[in-house]
């Protein structure tokens, strides 16, 4: 990585606009692609995102604004993705240049397109080195950055050295980071805990209490430990932050847009009911999916995946489904 590199981020949603907010506690400028002309114009004439975390209000004179994506990525070094999943490859031009550029993913979901994590699709499809990819990992939710919570982001890159980079720039005040080389059990941990939140949010929507939620995400996490071990052993400690506590906060936390599509399941949606009146993406819906397919490869034990696929994606009864799924919990 170059020094004193240029940032961009890429992606004018709640994530994104949460992600430029940090950095411009330690930079002196970013840029930032935002595919809507009319949220940068308003951007620049109210100092805020007009549809998301608009109670953060930024110093606009920093920030280098633009529709080409072409234009951002030519003119950065690192490059910090939060464009949601389905949308990347559309997002994407065939002929985007990624030559010198350090990617780093906060999109935390799957390409639906290929079945494979957003590190491997830079990697397979735009010919990155995996030297050159980093992620960045919770337990941490936009909303709670709008309001400068305490809140804690881990980099998981292969080099030491741009993964100390990144982490210096993310930290701040209400910021604390740190670094680890698992990009694939970090990246693979944070698509598992959006299917996980949604199966919490639909036996909150029945109405299972706390005592169940517990037994779910405790064996939520044994889940996650199979997936992790039989598709990519390693010395990963599967009780901290990036994997556990990512975990918990979205299975949990009131900002979850995945527990909030399950619990929207739970009381009756529809599938396409949910999502619109959402208005946000919920990774988790595709990931279900994906992992399902990626599974049939591996078979891992996952009666929490398989439960919350026949709900979504089979159009099981999710009372049926979660009591089923209660009898072989443990």
């Amino acid at each position: 990585m170059v020094d004193n590199p240029r940032f961009a981020v890429l992606g004018g949603g709640s994530w994104g606009t949460a992600l430029a907010k940090i950095l411009l506690n330690n930079l002196n400028e970013i840029n930032w692609y935002i595919r809507d002309n009319k949220q940068i114009e308003y951007f620049k004439k109210n100092h805020h995102n007009s549809k998301y975390l608009s109670s953060i209000t930024f110093d606009v004179s920093k920030i280098n604004f633009d529709t080409d994506i072409n234009s951002i990525i030519d003119t950065s070094d690192v490059l910090i993705f939060a464009i949601p999943a389905p949308f990347l490859i559309s997002t994407l031009p065939a002929n985007v240049n990624f030559t010198k550029k350090f990617v780093v993913s906060a999109i935390k979901g799957i390409v639906p397109e290929y079945n494979i994590t957003i590190a491997e699709f830079f990697n397979q499809v735009h010919n990155i080195p995996f030297d050159n990819i980093g992620i960045i990992s919770g337990p941490c939710h936009a909303e709670e950055v709008a309001l400068e919570r305490l809140s804690y982001l881990t980099i998981a890159a292969k080099n030491n050295s741009s993964a100390s980079i990144i982490a210096k720039t993310l930290r701040c005040n209400f910021i604390k980071t740190n670094y680890i080389k698992d990009i694939y059990g970090t990246e693979y941990a944070s698509v598992l805990k959006n299917i996980y939140a949604i199966a919490s949010g639909i036996c909150h929507g029945i109405g299972y209490g706390d005592n169940f939620q517990a037994v779910l995400v405790s064996n939520s996490l044994q889940e996650l430990k199979r997936f992790l071990d039989k598709t990519y052993p390693d010395k990963r400690k599967i009780n901290t932050s990036p994997y556990l506590g990512d975990l918990l906060v979205t299975t949990y936390s009131q900002f979850s847009r995945n527990r909030l599509f399950g619990t929207m399941i739970g009381k009756g949606y529809t599938v396409k009911s949910a999502q619109m009146e959402m208005n946000m993406v919920a990774e988790g819906y595709n990931a279900v999916k994906c992992i399902y397919e990626i599974n049939k490869k591996f078979n891992v034990k996952m009666p929490i995946l398989n439960a919350v696929y026949n709900i979504l994606y089979e159009k099981i009864s999710p009372m049926i489904e979660i009591r089923l799924l209660a009898d072989n919990l443990k």
